[in-house]
């Protein structure tokens, strides 16, 4: 796809940026809005969830995890068999499941599951699910794509490795597709065990620009 150029709402240039990691505040979850903020670095978080003030974020260090460099333990591996993975079978449910799996002060509400649900129907969000062999959907991932980016957005598990298995088989599609790009938003030690990795906004930025080249 063409990486949108334009949106109805104004945001500062990213050389105009605060040397803060929410650059805007306001404006909404419409599809033109959100495709652009990822385009142009930024994604959608509340700044208060009370009063739903919409932040936009770039943090000053970003979580990346190079398509080359995940690392995939023989445990990890062995894990993986118990698993089946599919991709966009699930969506809602993921997003549903990552909202009520998160306890760090949740931000995924009704109104982003909606938004992202749209995007997911406009073809431009994705999900992984993790199902075990009961056929109980027990771990999965859900983002954002353009082009040779994908935005990771949250992630959940009800049985030990399911997530990682979810990201395991990203990183698999990912390559088998020449993408170029898998941003975490932030790194924590979770993921940099799996590989992950903190960059500058500036180095994440250009980065961005090469990914979602068309």
């Amino acid at each position: 796809m063409q990486p949108p150029t334009e949106c109805r709402w104004y945001f500062l240039p990213q050389s105009e940026w605060p040397d803060d990691e929410v650059v805007a505040i306001g404006a909404d979850l419409e599809p033109d809005t959100v495709l652009y903020a990822y385009a142009h670095g930024m994604f959608p978080m509340y700044v208060d969830k009370k009063s739903r003030t919409l932040g936009w974020w770039s943090p000053l260090e970003r979580g990346v995890i190079p398509l080359d460099g995940f690392r995939t333990t023989r445990s990890l591996r062995s894990s993986a068999q118990q698993f089946v993975c599919t991709v966009n079978v699930a969506f809602v449910r993921v997003m549903q499941e990552c909202a009520t799996a998160r306890t760090d002060g949740n931000w995924i509400n009704q109104e982003f599951i909606d938004a992202y649900t749209h995007l997911h129907q406009l073809g431009h969000a994705h999900s992984v699910e993790v199902w075990n062999k009961k056929g109980e959907l027990v771990g999965g991932l859900y983002g954002i794509r353009i082009n040779g980016l994908f935005a990771g957005e949250s992630m959940f598990h009800r049985e030990t490795d399911a997530s990682k298995v979810a990201l395991m088989h990203l990183v698999d599609l990912m390559n088998l597709d020449g993408m170029k790009l898998l941003d975490t938003q932030w790194n924590t030690d979770h993921l940099a065990s799996l590989g992950c990795m903190s960059v500058t906004r500036a180095d994440y930025l250009a980065l961005l620009a090469t990914a979602i080249e068309p």
